[in-house]
């Protein structure tokens, strides 16, 4: 249901191949509130998805992408220099305004994120 709210794209990137997108959860299984709901998931690419899980990427409340400094102190290629440039972009939402990430949520793996920096 994730990817299909996202219309088979990765949120970040834009990615359309869907085998290579998964749904992350935003609060995690583990969690009270890590619900299996469209609204607790966004479709990322696995590159993406395991980015966002080790915080090495986050978004904010209001959608936008913020990279850990840990990102930008490295370099590499074309792959490292993609990361870097979603910093302060705006992420793809669903269309389906029911089907948008939950706030709360967002805030607070935001919050592990800038922890994390």
């Amino acid at each position: 249901m994730v990817l299909n709210a996202y219309g088979g794209r990765c949120a970040l990137s834009g990615l359309p191949v869907r085998s290579l997108l998964t749904a992350a959860h935003i609060y995690p299984d583990r969690h009270e509130m890590g619900v299996a709901d469209v609204t607790n998931g966004i479709a990322l690419s696995t590159l993406h998805h395991t980015a966002y899980d080790t915080l090495l990427i986050g978004i904010s409340p209001d959608l936008r992408i913020e990279v850990s400094d840990r990102i930008f102190s490295e370099t590499d290629g074309p792959l490292l220099e993609g990361l870097k440039a979603l910093h302060g972009t705006g992420m793809r939402v669903p269309r389906e305004v029911d089907f948008r990430p939950n706030r709360d949520a967002l805030a607070f793996r935001f919050e592990k994120f800038l922890s994390a920096r």
